[in-house]
């Protein structure tokens, strides 16, 4: 069974359809990518999987329930995480405030600390600023601020919106090596990127959304090597 089912997924604002009856899945341990130009839908998608945006229509099955009456703050807890576009961090805390942050919702506390102490190797940057402002940090450290949180909370499926947006190629070098080794470990995850030939590169299935709607999908290599796909988003 699919640890998340999307069916007829429909979403309006006001008059305006932005998703118009999607389907798709994705199966435990894989890693998985939704492509598409800005304005497609991807990143409202993503808000309504985790109840941050009402569905008008469909439904949203994950970890074999249905998820309309899971509020919005009790998703993590159930184990539906999101890294949103922008990072999302509590500039006003700390660096380590922040990681401290990722186990709210968990009673061990010295397996949150273990996390912590995890999240610092993944990016030993953080080690080296645990006791500044997470405000002051730069566009790079915050998405590992962010990230690194999203771990510590021990995901069964991790949503990542743009991790790569505004970021030096160095810094977007380092956040995909991370992706892949936390996927390596058994993370499911579903990544929207605008880097659309690095997301396919690093997944193993892929979705392309066009104005709502998904028109495409398949193995990523096979995206990757598809003419429409190559012409539209990688720039060939």
């Amino acid at each position: 069974m699919s640890l998340l089912e999307v069916k007829n997924l429909q979403v309006s604002y006001g008059g305006i359809q932005a998703v118009r009856g999607i389907d798709f899945h994705i199966n435990q341990g894989e890693l998985v990518t939704l492509i598409g130009a800005n304005g497609a839908g991807k990143t409202t998608t993503l808000k309504t999987l985790v109840g941050m945006v009402k569905k008008s229509g469909g439904s949203i099955h994950f970890d074999g329930k249905e998820t309309d009456n899971i509020a919005s703050f009790n998703f993590v807890r159930n184990g539906l995480v999101m890294v949103p576009e922008g990072r999302g961090i509590f500039g006003k805390l700390t660096v380590e405030e922040n990681l401290q942050m990722g186990g709210y919702h968990r009673n061990d506390k010295d397996g949150i600390q273990r996390d912590i102490e995890r999240g610092y190797e993944l990016f030993p940057r953080l080690k080296e600023r645990q006791k500044q402002l997470a405000g002051t940090l730069s566009g790079g450290e915050q998405q590992m601020v962010a990230m690194a949180r999203a771990i510590i909370s021990q995901p069964k499926l991790l949503l990542l919106d743009e991790p790569s947006m505004g970021l030096a190629p160095l810094i977007v070098e380092k956040i995909f090596e991370i992706i892949q080794m936390v996927a390596k470990e058994g993370v499911t995850m579903l990544l929207v990127e605008q880097n659309a030939k690095l997301a396919l590169e690093v997944s193993q299935r892929g979705y392309v959304m066009e104005s709502g709607r998904i028109t495409m999908s398949g193995p990523a290599q096979e995206l990757l090597a598809d003419e429409r796909v190559r012409n539209a988003y990688l720039g060939e």
